[in-house]
């Protein structure tokens, strides 16, 4: 609309201009040429004067005109119109650009991660992909040297290993992992204020970007968020309700594995970074400062990287047969404020304690009546730990906190019911000893 106005006016005016202009051009053609040396006689007088009249009737006709055109002009004059009952409708805020930074080595199986997610992202201005390389791996270099201006390539130059105490020489490629992740966050930030992580070996689902472009908002607003993960820890086939892919949670546990982080954060982060296992770092208490992240009941991504520095750790018995969403959830379209914490933190307190007690072996014979949900209360990390290794759930716990937790508390869907394993009511805090 305004687009039309200043069309309008642009236009109007012009052809004012070009009137006034003809108007001259007709005097100078119909008055006498002044450099023309001729004895005036009282004919020649009379004829002038008779035309000087006539024209000047005629402008003070052809000015009244243009006054009423310019007058409409002015009615559409940006100025004038915001004083018009009928209101413009206010412009939207641009949609954010959030990078996707991925984190290679030596995976030529790169291909995969970074096929997905081209072919999943919507646009490739508001999601660019941004691929940093540690290692100097030649044969994985060229795979990401094959997509051209698709991806951004970055390679992290500093190669030396890195001085560790002689009781971590095994753990050199943790030490390089975490100054490969410093390095590649602190130039990613330097021209965005948010971005999602993915490691080489991850492959994404079809509304992974959907996902993160939905919680964004989230993650800015509510300070007691300092995460949005696209993981489930416990999201293999069997323990995910597979009608569930729309539910989001609140985790004391940080997730990792396909994750967005705002530049504050990072800003606040930076200065003690480790020298090695940054993820088990992040989990303690002094960089979580109480704060959680949001995560998914169907993981968003999934990985294929058995080999690692980690040397398969979990993979064989948990990753692999991890869940991958498969449909396109509009999370945009949906409200998603129930996740901020003065009203998650009740309603799902009120959920798990409100919910019938059940014994272990009432869940294991099968002996549960009703939908559920169901609350499995643990004494201990001891009681903890038994009841996930039966029931076929991860049991460690990462500076106090069991994966998944909330509150203490881990949701996992068994067998058509939702369960909660949870601390006795009244419960306060982890404890990381």
């Amino acid at each position: 609309m305004r687009c039309q106005q200043r069309s309008v006016i642009l236009y109007g005016t012009l052809l004012f201009l070009i009137w006034n202009a003809v108007l001259v051009l007709f005097l100078r053609a119909r008055l006498p040429d002044q450099g023309t040396k001729r004895v005036p006689n009282n004919d020649d007088n009379t004829d002038v004067v008779g035309e000087v009249l006539h024209v000047a009737d005629m402008l003070e006709k052809e000015l009244e005109s243009q006054k009423k055109i310019l007058m409409q002009i002015q009615k559409l004059k940006p100025g004038r119109w915001a004083g018009q009952k009928k209101k413009l409708k206010p412009m939207l805020p641009p949609d954010p650009v959030i990078p996707v930074l991925v984190m290679a080595c030596n995976r030529v199986t790169v291909r995969r991660c970074l096929d997905k997610l081209i072919e999943y992202r919507p646009s490739a201005e508001l999601f660019p992909i941004i691929v940093s390389q540690d290692c100097g791996h030649a044969e994985t270099a060229d795979v990401i040297r094959s997509y051209g201006s698709t991806v951004t390539h970055l390679m992290q130059l500093d190669l030396a290993d890195v001085v560790v105490p002689p009781e971590h020489k095994m753990f050199q490629g943790y030490y390089k992992i975490s100054r490969h992740y410093r390095w590649a966050l602190n130039q990613v930030f330097r021209s965005h204020s948010a971005v999602i992580i993915v490691e080489d070996d991850l492959e994404v689902a079809p509304d992974f970007f959907e996902y993160f472009r939905a919680t964004l908002p989230l993650l800015r607003s509510d300070q007691s968020l300092w995460c949005v993960s696209a993981w489930n820890d416990n999201g293999r086939q069997g323990f995910v309700d597979p009608s569930g892919s729309r539910l989001l949670y609140r985790t004391d546990f940080f997730p990792g594995l396909g994750w967005m982080l705002l530049r504050e954060l990072w800003e606040e982060l930076e200065p003690t970074w480790p020298a090695a296992f940054w993820d088990d770092w992040m989990r303690k208490p002094e960089q979580r400062r109480g704060r959680a992240c949001i995560r998914p009941e169907i993981s968003r991504t999934l990985t294929f990287g058995r080999q690692g520095v980690s040397l398969g750790q979990f993979f064989d018995k948990y990753l692999q047969y991890i869940k991958l969403n498969s449909d396109f959830v509009p999370f945009t379209q949906l409200n998603l404020t129930y996740l901020k914490e003065d009203v998650y933190k009740k309603s799902f307190q009120k959920e798990v304690y409100d919910a019938p007690a059940v014994t272990f072996e009432d869940i294991q014979k099968g002996a549960l009546e009703g939908g559920g949900p169901f609350r499995l209360q643990y004494s201990s990390k001891d009681s903890f730990k038994v009841f996930a290794q039966s029931l076929g759930i991860m049991n460690d716990f990462k500076s106090g906190v069991p994966r998944t937790g909330y509150r203490g508390v881990v949701t996992v869907f068994l067998k058509g019911r939702r369960i909660y394993i949870a601390p006795p009511p009244g419960w306060t805090e982890y404890d990381p000893s």
